[in-house]
């Protein structure tokens, strides 16, 4: 029977970090398996977006480790990920949102984060498109910004291949063998692999998979659009990623268009990847109604992906409980791609040291729904 020491199920950005950060710690042998191809699930779909506004505490950390990574790529791994760091700008239409923003704001300022609190004066400079007869005002941070999630993921995908790891590709799960009550192989199509630990990194299908192993794990996919316009040059290419909170629509530059969407609040949990025109309808309204020179741009593309989204909108990040061996991180709700450099090195030592010491994640344990000790992120997109 094949063996490995650690099996990494889903070959996302999420999957390819841990793997990357378990080999950089000489872990023994490691096999990533992938039922498409690598950063083809819901990294695929990614906006690419990556920030430190964050409510919560372990958000912001993750996100500053992250950061270390995503301003360093090039050095770290020789990929350019196309960076662009030209912010992230939230807009606020209601006073209860101002007044959630601005305590978010005095904790990002506490942890060293950059963000500002911006008047409508202030944001018709950064983003001179957008109406703003109707803000209370917003935050901007000038570090975020947005890059290639495809780019990214193969960079650590590359690298861990070269320390070692085997990425299969197109080699589903389709179970495990559990016995005395832990994790003792990995099945697929071609036979199993027997290992000591097996990391969940499956993202929207993390519940599905779950089940495979007799579990249930809070995790649903969630369709979200994404469009492109043909090249636009009214709007500076030098603008801000903005996000009209009350209602999620965010834009930004892209190549020589601008990508945008918005979630659908009344989108049922689901597979279903094809593109709604009826959605995509209202997306391009709403797009015109805060920034109407968008009036006289084209349409060259949409897609479909999926969030994995939990019901407080964070992660699962740690063992699961009731089968030693296995371990999940998964469920992000749309900051996984951010999120995933600092996520795997923080699971690489919680797997290998007992505890994550870069970033204290054990808020976002697996086992917190059962406790009923949930931890709510409100900047969720």
């Amino acid at each position: 029977m094949e063996s490995a020491d650690f099996v990494i199920i889903g070959a996302g950005i999420v999957g390819c970090s841990v793997a990357y950060h378990l080999a950089e710690r000489r872990a023994g042998k490691i096999v990533v398996l992938e039922r498409d191809e690598i950063g083809r699930g819901a990294t695929a779909g990614a906006a690419g977006g990556i920030r430190l506004q964050f409510s919560s505490e372990t958000n912001i950390r993750l996100s500053l480790l992250s950061f270390e990574y995503w301003e360093h790529f090039s050095d770290l791994f020789g990929v350019d990920i196309g960076l662009h760091q030209h912010g992230y700008l939230f807009l606020l239409t209601r006073p209860e949102h101002v007044v959630a923003f601005q305590s978010s704001l005095a904790l990002q300022q506490s942890l060293g984060v950059p963000a500002e609190w911006v008047t409508p004066d202030d944001i018709a400079r950064l983003q001179p498109a957008i109406r703003t007869d109707d803000l209370l005002g917003g935050t901007y941070c000038p570090r975020d910004g947005w890059c290639d999630p495809y780019s990214a993921t193969m960079g650590f995908a590359r690298a861990a291949r070269e320390l070692g790891v085997t990425i299969s590709e197109r080699r589903p799960v389709t179970g495990f063998e559990i016995s005395d009550g832990r994790i003792r192989a990995v099945e697929t199509p071609t036979g199993p692999i027997a290992c000591g630990t097996a990391v969940l990194c499956t993202g929207p299908w993390t519940g599905v998979v779950g089940k495979l192993a007799g579990i249930a794990l809070p995790v649903q996919p969630y369709r979200r659009m994404s469009f492109v316009t043909d090249r636009f040059d009214p709007v500076p290419k030098t603008v801000p990623m903005t996000i009209e909170y009350e209602t999620s629509l965010y834009f930004h530059p892209e190549g020589d268009g601008f990508l945008f969407g918005m979630a659908n609040p009344d989108e049922p949990p689901g597979f279903d990847k094809t593109v709604d025109p009826d959605w995509m309808r209202v997306t391009i309204e709403a797009l015109c109604r805060r920034a109407p020179v968008f009036e006289q741009a084209r349409i060259r593309r949409g897609w479909a992906g999926f969030y994995e989204v939990t019901p407080d909108h964070n992660p699962l990040i740690g063992w699961v409980e009731d089968i030693p061996g296995l371990a999940v991180a998964a469920g992000f709700s749309g900051h996984g791609f951010m999120h995933g450099p600092a996520v795997g090195r923080c699971m690489a030592e919680l797997l290998l040291d007992g505890r994550a010491h870069s970033v204290d994640v054990s808020p976002f344990a697996p086992s917190r729904f059962h406790r009923g000790q949930l931890v709510p992120e409100q900047n969720v997109i």
